[in-house]
C-alpha cells in the first residue's frame, strides 16, 4: 500500500512538471505524459500496474466529464448540437462497425459481436489533447466547442455500444432491442442528469457564505448523477454531462462570486490531475500489456499491425464523415442571409404588435436571430474541417473500456494491446502533428479587434444598466430608507471607473500602455500589503482573527487583478 501511495505522489509531481514544461517544449502535455509513462515503466524494479477498469469508469471518468461540462457554455453547445450529435453518435457507430469488421475478418474466432465491442472501445476520440493544442494556438472558439462537445458525448455512445455488443456475444439481444436500449439510455440519462443538476444547484444556492459546504456538495455531483443512471441501466456518462451543463448554466444566476471562483479552481485542479493521470497511466501500463501479449505466444506483431490498420480505418472513416458534414454546414451558411431577413421581418411584426403582449415569441425570435448572427460570423470552412478530421486522438475511455472486455473472449490480451496501441498511435502521430497542421493551414480565431469591440459594447450595456438602477427614485435600503446622496454618487463614479477599466484592459495591447502599467502598479501594491501583513503576523501584536480578515481582503484584491 505504501508503494502505491508513493507512486501516486510521484505521479502528481510528474503531472505538474510536465504540464509546466510542455508548453515551453511545444508539445501537448498528454503526449509527453504517455512518453514519460513508458519511460518510467522501463525503470528497473518499476512495479507492474494494471488498474481495474472500474477505477477509471466509475471514479475518474465522472469528475473528468463533469469538470469539462460545467465550463461549457450551454448556448454554444445548443447552437452546434446537430454537429456534435453527428460526430459523437453516428461517427462512433460507423467507426465501431468499420473497425469491428476488419478485426473480425482477421480474427474470425472471436465472433462479429466481440469484434464490434473492440471497435466501440477504440472509436471515441478524446478531445483533451486536441483542445489543449487548439486553445494554445488560437483555434476559432466554435471549432474548439465542437471538439469539446464531441468529447463529452461520444464516450457515452461507445460505452452503450460496448455493453450492447457484449450482451450480443451471449445472444441475449436483438437489433431492435439494441436500438431501444440506446434510445432509453439517452432519455433516462438526460432526465437523471438534469434532475440531479437542478436539485444540487438549488441546495447549494441556499447555503450562503459557506463555500466549504457548497464545495463538498459540488464534489459529489458527478457521482450523484452517474450511479443512479447506471443502476437504471442507462448511461452514467450522459447523466454526468447533463448535470454539468445544467450546473454551469445556472451558476451565474444562483451561486455567489466566491462559490464560482472556488468551483473553477477546484474543478480545474481535479481535471488536470485526472485527465493527465490517465495519460501517464496509459504509458505506464503499455509495457505490462506488451509483456502479456508476448507471453501468450499468439503473435505480438500481428496485434500491433492490426492496431495500425484499425488506426488507418478510423482516420479514413472520420474523413469520409467530416467532408459531407462541412459541406452541409457551408450550405447552411449560404442560406443565413435569407433566414436573417425573415427573422428581422418577424421581429418587426412582433414589435408592431407589442412585444410585451407576446414576450415568449419575441424572446424566441431574438434567440434565433442571435443564432443566425453567430453562424454568419463564426463559419466553419474546409480548413476547420481538416483540423476536425485530424483531431481523432484516443484516451481515457479506450484505456478503461479495453480492460473491461469479458475474460472469456478469445484473444483478449491481444485485443487490449490493439486498443492501447491505437490510442498511443493516434495520440503521438495525430496529436504530435496537429500544431503543424494548424500553422500550415493558417487558422485563426476571433480577432483581438473584434473581441475588443464586443467587450466595449458589453461594458456600455453594463454602464447603462448601472446608471438606470442608481437613478431609480424607488431605490431604497433594506430597512426602507433612502441611500445617502454621497453614497450614490461615489458608487456611480466607482462603477464607471471599473467598467471603463474592463474595456481598457482588453483593448490595450501595448505592454507600456497605461492600463498595463496600472495593473503592474496594483500588483506591486498588493505585494507591499502582503509584506506588511507577514511582518505583523511575525510580530504577534495582532489577533489571528484580525490577521485572517486582512488576509482575505488582500486575497480578494489580488483575485480581482487575475
Amino acid at each position: 500500500m505504501e508503494e502505491f501511495a508513493l507512486l501516486a505522489v510521484a505521479g502528481v509531481l510528474i503531472i505538474v512538471l510536465v504540464s509546466l514544461f510542455a508548453p515551453k517544449l511545444g508539445v501537448a502535455a498528454p503526449i509527453l505524459l504517455v512518453i514519460v509513462g513508458i519511460g518510467c515503466s522501463l525503470i528497473p524494479g518499476a512495479p507492474r500496474i494494471l488498474l481495474e477498469p472500474e477505477w477509471i469508469l466509475m471514479i475518474a471518468l465522472p469528475p473528468i466529464l463533469y469538470s469539462a461540462a460545467v465550463n461549457v457554455p450551454i448556448t454554444d453547445f445548443r447552437r452546434d448540437l446537430e454537429t456534435i450529435s453527428a460526430l459523437s453518435v453516428l461517427l462512433v457507430i460507423a467507426s465501431a462497425f468499420a473497425t469491428g469488421w476488419l478485426i473480425w475478418w482477421v480474427l474470425p474466432d472471436i465472433g462479429f459481436a466481440a469484434a464490434v465491442a473492440l471497435g466501440a472501445v477504440i472509436s471515441p476520440p478524446d478531445a483533451v489533447a486536441a483542445t489543449s493544442i487548439g486553445k494554445k494556438l488560437g483555434l476559432p472558439p466554435r471549432l474548439v466547442m465542437i471538439l469539446e462537445g464531441e468529447g463529452l458525448v461520444n464516450d457515452a455512445t461507445a460505452l452503450v455500444m460496448l455493453r450492447t455488443a457484449i450482451a450480443a456475444t451471449a445472444g441475449s439481444i436483438t437489433f431492435w432491442g439494441a436500438i431501444g436500449d440506446f434510445v432509453y439510455a439517452v432519455i433516462a440519462s438526460v432526465a437523471v442528469g438534469m434532475l440531479i443538476g437542478a436539485l444540487t444547484v438549488g441546495a447549494r444556492s441556499r447555503i450562503r457564505q459557506q463555500p466549504v459546504l457548497t464545495t463538498a456538495i459540488s464534489l459529489t455531483v458527478p457521482f450523484l448523477a452517474y450511479m443512479p443512471a447506471e443502476n437504471l441501466h442507462a448511461s452514467g456518462v450522459i447523466a454526468v454531462v447533463a448535470a454539468g451543463l445544467v450546473t454551469g448554466h445556472q451558476a451565474p444566476k444562483r451561486f455567489s462570486a466566491v462559490d464560482r471562483i472556488t468551483d473553477r479552481t477546484n474543478w480545474r485542479t481535479i481535471q488536470l490531475l485526472l485527465e493527465n493521470g490517465v495519460f501517464l497511466l496509459m504509458g505506464f501500463e503499455i509495457t505490462s500489456i506488451v509483456a502479456d501479449a508476448e507471453s501468450s505466444g499468439r503473435g505480438l506483431w500481428m496485434a500491433v499491425a492490426l492496431a495500425a490498420a484499425c488506426t488507418v480505418i478510423l482516420f479514413g472513416v472520420r474523413i469520409l464523415f467530416v467532408v459531407p458534414l462541412i459541406a452541409r454546414l457551408r450550405a447552411r451558411q449560404r442560406r443565413i442571409p435569407e433566414v436573417a431577413e425573415h427573422l428581422d421581418a418577424a421581429l418587426e411584426a412582433v414589435a408592431e404588435d407589442d412585444q410585451e403582449a407576446n414576450p415568449r415569441r419575441a424572446a424566441r425570435l431574438h434567440r434565433w436571430r442571435a443564432d443566425a448572427q453567430f453562424q454568419a460570423t463564426h463559419s466553419l470552412g474546409w480548413r476547420g474541417g481538416a483540423v476536425l478530421a485530424w483531431s481523432g486522438m484516443r484516451g481515457a475511455v479506450t484505456l478503461a473500456a479495453a480492460q473491461s472486455l469479458p475474460s472469456d473472449i478469445p484473444y483478449r490480451t491481444e485485443l487490449i494491446l490493439i486498443a492501447f496501441t491505437v490510442a498511443i498511435i493516434t495520440l503521438v502521430a495525430q496529436g504530435g502533428t496537429l500544431p503543424l497542421l494548424i500553422r500550415v493551414l493558417g487558422i485563426k480565431g476571433t480577432s483581438e479587434e473584434a473581441e475588443g469591440r464586443e467587450v466595449t459594447r458589453l461594458a456600455e450595456e453594463i454602464v447603462a444598466a448601472r446608471r438606470a438602477f442608481l437613478d431609480n427614485q424607488a431605490l431604497l435600503r433594506e430597512n426602507g430608507r433612502p441611500f445617502a446622496p454621497e453614497v450614490l454618487e461615489r458608487t456611480r463614479s466607482r462603477g464607471l471607473a471599473v467598467t471603463e477599466a474592463l474595456a481598457a484592459m482588453v483593448n490595450d495591447d501595448d505592454p507600456d500602455g497605461q492600463a498595463q502599467q496600472h495593473r503592474e502598479l496594483r500588483r506591486q501594491l498588493v505585494d507591499v500589503e502582503q509584506s506588511v501583513l507577514l511582518d505583523a503576523r511575525a510580530g504577534g501584536t495582532y489577533s489571528s482573527h484580525t490577521l485572517r480578515r486582512a488576509q482575505h481582503f488582500i486575497d480578494e484584491e489580488s483575485t480581482r487583478m487575475a
